[in-house]
């Protein structure tokens, strides 16, 4: 058993990512090892968590892998850790819409078995918070609301009225952390600027959330807080087909939205995962047989990747089995925002000013290289983009009043993203199909030795200790 500290807040914006980010920097600096956790679907603060902690950072959503994977999905990130800091998402209680907070912070909390100190932005509040922390603690009791971080505390007067109210409603003051502004991360339309994007400067920001946080917050006080169930482990328990096929998996700055057990379920299935990068490799990893395209801001970097033609045309001609996910969905269209892409499929993609973000439950119309027709799952969308339908191409998901990407061949595109562990059964019939279309591309070459990946383990591991 590892035990958890679940880093929530009474809404977005409080500071959730700067502490439970600096927490995990802190404790690991202190000689801890983390394992880093984000409740939801959220890709971006992962990364950080993995800058801060070491290990691949992941998610924990009942709503994609529903309510019984989150203790052994937990119990797999964790193996080897001494703590588990798991961060919130949006305010405690804030669930998918329409269910009584299914997928919430809180939601998590109580299937781990494992207290919540909430992080509270100050500005503005006095002997008022009592009757707020007040609210939190009676509204859902089989959560534990073990106590609070004060964040964006003014001054010592300030401070002095906050921890009366706080002691009020019997509730422990773990930290003050006053106002910043050091701590700042570039944001764009859909969030964060991602880690892999930030560089150097996503390590300083990492650092000086560490500084802060080791400073403010009784870090010996939370070690002895945490505490969760036990859990049987997950294992990517798939049966590995013959040949072990090369699967190339976009990385690198455009295509940062990936899953950890991911590529940890195309390795049990028998793939050799090879890591490309759209932006700077010039070929197809030697022996290409199938290519994964995560999510993550290609329209960020449509000029880069138009320019690197010699890699559009080889996906255009490889005729190998295609994953896309958001990203990977613009990336095959024929253009995005005017410039030219693969052209795998017969599509038009373009930035908009509409924000698409929602949990889907969808079903498969038609059979594809993951799914068998009539295959139910629940994803979710997150982008700012549209595609103008390709032609002659069937939808790759249908639910109750929309539809949305496209299966041709041996393509199945989309901007559903969904979480593999939740269908391990898809991973295995991607894996099986590269493997029966094992002929090797003409265009491909061995992937050069600076090629840069997305977070899955060993790699993230490595390049933490480099």
């Amino acid at each position: 058993m590892t035990p958890a500290i679940v880093i929530a807040a009474p809404a977005s914006g409080a500071g959730k990512t700067t502490v439970a980010t600096g927490l995990m920097a802190a404790l690991r600096r202190r000689g801890h090892a983390v394992a880093p956790f984000k409740v939801g679907p959220d890709y971006i603060d992962p990364g950080y968590h993995t800058l801060a902690s070491g290990r691949p950072g992941r998610n924990l959503d009942p709503v994609l892998v529903g309510e019984s994977l989150i203790g052994p999905l937990f119990a797999h990130g964790s193996q080897g850790a001494d703590v588990a800091v798991v961060e919130g998402v949006m305010g405690l209680f804030d669930g998918r819409i329409g269910t009584d907070g299914f997928g919430s912070t809180a939601h998590v909390a109580r299937l781990l078995g494992a207290p919540v100190v909430l992080v509270v932005d100050a500005r503005g509040h006095s002997a008022s918070l009592a009757a707020l922390l007040h609210g939190f603690r009676t509204y859902r009791p089989e959560v534990r609301l073990a106590g609070v971080i004060l964040n964006q505390v003014g001054s010592d007067r300030h401070e002095a009225v906050l921890r009366e109210a706080c002691a009020e409603v019997g509730l422990e003051v773990f930290g003050v952390l006053r106002r910043h502004s050091d701590v700042d991360v570039p944001s764009r339309h859909l969030g964060l600027v991602t880690a892999a994007e930030h560089g150097a400067a996503a390590l300083r920001a990492v650092d000086a959330m560490a500084g802060l946080v080791a400073a403010a917050v009784d870090l010996q006080s939370i070690i002895h807080l945490g505490q969760s169930n036990v859990f049987p482990r997950w294992e990517p328990e798939i049966e590995p087909v013959p040949g072990r096929p090369v699967i190339a998996v976009a990385g690198g700055s455009a295509f940062t939205f990936g899953y950890a057990e991911h590529v940890e379920l195309l390795r049990a299935a028998g793939a050799e995962v090879a890591l490309v990068d759209p932006l700077r490799d010039g070929a197809l990893p030697g022996g290409t047989a199938g290519i994964v395209l995560p999510g993550g801001f290609p329209e960020q970097y449509a000029a880069e990747l138009s320019g690197n033609t010699a890699l559009r045309q080889a996906v255009r001609v490889a005729g190998v089995p295609v994953q896309a996910e958001c990203a990977g969905l613009l990336y095959l269209a024929r253009t995005l925002d005017g410039e030219p892409m693969c052209g795998v499929l017969d599509a038009e993609a373009r930035m908009t000013s509409t924000l698409t973000l929602s949990y889907r439950d969808v079903v498969a119309p038609t059979d594809s290289v993951l799914h068998a027709a009539g295959s139910r799952l629940t994803g979710h969308e997150f982008h700012r983009t549209t595609v103008t339908p390709a032609h002659g191409a069937a939808p790759a998901w249908r639910w109750p009043g929309g539809a949305d990407g496209f299966v041709t061949g041996d393509v199945h595109a989309s901007y559903v993203h969904t979480h593999p562990a939740a269908s391990p059964a898809s991973v295995a019939r991607f894996v099986a199909r590269c493997s029966a279309r094992s002929s090797r591309s003409a265009n491909a070459m061995p992937m050069p030795a600076h090629s840069t990946a997305w977070v899955p383990s060993e790699a993230t591991r490595n390049s933490q200790s480099a």
